[in-house]
C-alpha cells in the first residue's frame, strides 16, 4: 500500500499479515478523501485502524493529530511501525476496544473534526449500535464521519447523511454533524 497524497505521497506502508485486518485500498482512500475535502489542522480519530492507512493518509494531508484505535496487538504494532517509518509523531496508538475508547473520549469531552470508522465488514451489526450511540458526541459541529462497510451494507447513524458510494466490495458513507 502507498500513501496517496500529501507530505508522504508515494511512501509505502505495511499491512498486518493474515486475514484479521482488511486494509483500505489506495483507490478507496483516495475517493474517501476527495469526498471529505481538506483536513489541514484537523483532529482525527481512526477507529478499527488496522494498518493505520486512513489515519496516516489524513496526517500526510496535514491533519494536526490522529488517534488510532485498534484492539489487535499485531495490527497496533504495524501502525506504530508505519508511523515511525514515515516520521509522523503527532499520533497516538491505543491498542484497546473501540467502545471503551469512545466512552472515555466522550467522558473527557474530546471532539474531532474527522472520524474514520472501518469495522470488520462481517461485524458491522455488532458495532453499529455503539457507533450510533457514541460517535455523534465525538464530532465537533460540522465534523465529518467516514464509515467504510461492505458494499451491501448501508450504515445508518444519527447524523446528517452527506453521501454514500460503492467502490467494488466496499461502501464509503459520509456523515456530518450539524
Amino acid at each position: 500500500m502507498r500513501i496517496v497524497a500529501g507530505s508522504r505521497k508515494g511512501h509505502r506502508i505495511s499491512a498486518p499479515r493474515g486475514v484479521v485486518t482488511r486494509p483500505t485500498g489506495d483507490r478507496v482512500r483516495e475517493a474517501a478523501f476527495a469526498l471529505v475535502g481538506p483536513v489541514e489542522d484537523a483532529q482525527v480519530l481512526d477507529l478499527f485502524a488496522g494498518s493505520g492507512a486512513m489515519g496516516i493518509e489524513a496526517l500526510s494531508r496535514g491533519a494536526a493529530r490522529c488517534v488510532f484505535v485498534e484492539n489487535d496487538r499485531a495490527a497496533c504494532a504495524v501502525v506504530t511501525r508505519n508511523l515511525e517509518k514515515l516520521g509522523l509523531t503527532s499520533a497516538v496508538v491505543l491498542c484497546r476496544e473501540v467502545a471503551h475508547v469512545l466512552r472515555e473520549e466522550r467522558g473527557r469531552g474530546h471532539r474531532y473534526r474527522l472520524v474514520l470508522a472501518d469495522p470488520p465488514y462481517e461485524e458491522w451489526d455488532g458495532h453499529s449500535g455503539t457507533l450510533a450511540e457514541l460517535l455523534p458526541d465525538l464530532l465537533e459541529p460540522g465534523g465529518v464521519a467516514v464509515v467504510e462497510s461492505a458494499a451491501r451494507v448501508e450504515p445508518d447513524l444519527p447524523l446528517d447523511l452527506v453521501t454514500t458510494r460503492r467502490y467494488g466490495s466496499a461502501r464509503i458513507t459520509l456523515y456530518r454533524r450539524p
